[in-house]
């Protein structure tokens, strides 16, 4: 199993009235993490546009538990569970804030498509090699 770790604080902008993380700006969190997960292997986003490979997502769940609040300092844990081997990618995420309470939980899947041609594709086998060694 793949797993990392991404800090993120709470802006007051995205907090409601109550000072509470408005529900749709987990989705945000989420996508940092996972972009952050991808550059702490030593590749990034870019690097699979340049090849012509985008990931767009096509499902997501979220689970609230707890509410995030104003500047709490949130751990968003990333984790890919199994290793792809056809044209899609499923992230799980989950939320803490610094009490180590677990406040959500998040499933989103991405394809992997070519930009030109919006086919899906598989991953691009430079960042294949770079999450095997954690499948083996």
């Amino acid at each position: 199993m793949f797993a990392t770790e991404t800090q993120i604080r709470v802006r007051y902008a995205e907090t409601d009235q109550m000072g509470v993380v408005y529900h749709s700006n987990y989705f945000p969190y989420f996508e940092a993490a996972r972009a952050e997960s991808i550059r702490q292997l030593g590749f990034t986003y870019a690097d699979m546009e340049k090849m012509g490979v985008i990931m767009p997502v096509v499902d997501v769940h979220c689970r609230y538990l707890r509410p995030a609040l104003y500047d709490d300092l949130l751990t968003i844990k990333t984790m890919l569970k199994e290793l792809p081997v056809h044209h899609k990618i499923e992230f799980h995420h989950e939320v803490y804030n610094e009490k180590k309470e677990l406040l959500a939980v998040g499933k989103l899947i991405l394809y992997f498509m070519e930009s030109k041609t919006m086919k899906k594709t598989v991953m691009p086998p430079e960042l294949l090699e770079k999450f095997q060694s954690y499948f083996s």
